[in-house]
């Protein structure tokens, strides 16, 4: 899917990542950009359509899908990570951390797919992560919401193919974000991750790994438990 002249709508779009897809996507052309967020004054991106949108909110997504019908591309970057541990992680910490990834995601597609269907198949662009693949005790509420993001990311791939519509994941490291603001390692910076996100979802690929902790990790899948 090209996405000069696409009509795009980027959850969590006032910020990091978020903020970063607003801006790479205007750059290479795309006719109109909703910058979606929970307060959409915090919007500050020159030329970005300000879109009021809670994704834990049926109600909001539904009226966010009503608002903005002419969309084509969907960016599902909207994203918390509560820092909920294995151990004595709060049960309430894990139920934000799979209402906004797990279910929030679901809502969206379920509101945004008969959207793309009418405006000619269009695609979906989810902002996964390598600990959907790999997971920490510290942070386990945060990767066990990622691995069923990735999940419904395939299932969304495979519903969705029959209306024509691209549907992408994108797995990244730690990314100069506030979200990993308190993380000491190597960090990349969210417009290169945006750069080869968009580059990986025009050459039509159905998964992005966008560094290489994500790319050794991915291959290390295909190693016994115990390496």
């Amino acid at each position: 899917m090209k996405i000069n002249g696409s009509i795009a709508l980027v959850s969590g779009g006032n910020r990091g990542i978020g903020e970063q897809f607003v801006k790479a996507l205007l750059d290479r052309g795309a006719a109109k950009v909703y910058a979606a967020a929970r307060d959409p004054r915090k919007v500050t991106v020159p030329g970005a359509v300000p879109l009021r949108l809670d994704i834990t909110d049926p109600e909001s997504v539904r009226a966010a899908a009503e608002q903005a019908g002419d969309v084509t591309l969907l960016v599902n970057n909207a994203g918390i990570t509560t820092g909920a541990s294995l151990l004595d992680g709060p049960r309430e910490d894990y139920r934000r951390e799979f209402d906004t990834h797990v279910l929030g995601t679901l809502e969206m597609g379920r509101a945004f797919a008969p959207v793309l269907a009418r405006n000619g198949g269009g695609g979906i662009l989810t902002v996964l992560s390598v600990l959907s693949w790999a997971t920490m005790p510290g942070a386990a509420a945060y990767s066990a919401a990622k691995s069923a993001q990735w999940s419904l990311t395939n299932a969304w791939r495979i519903a969705l193919a029959g209306q024509g519509t691209q549907v992408t994941g994108l797995h990244v490291g730690y990314v100069d974000t506030d979200m990993s603001a308190a993380v000491d390692a190597p960090k990349s910076a969210p417009a290169d991750v945006v750069r080869i996100a968009l580059d990986g979802f025009e050459a039509g690929l159905p998964e992005v790994l966008a560094d290489p902790l994500s790319e050794s990790v991915k291959a290390a899948l295909a190693l016994p438990p115990a390496a």
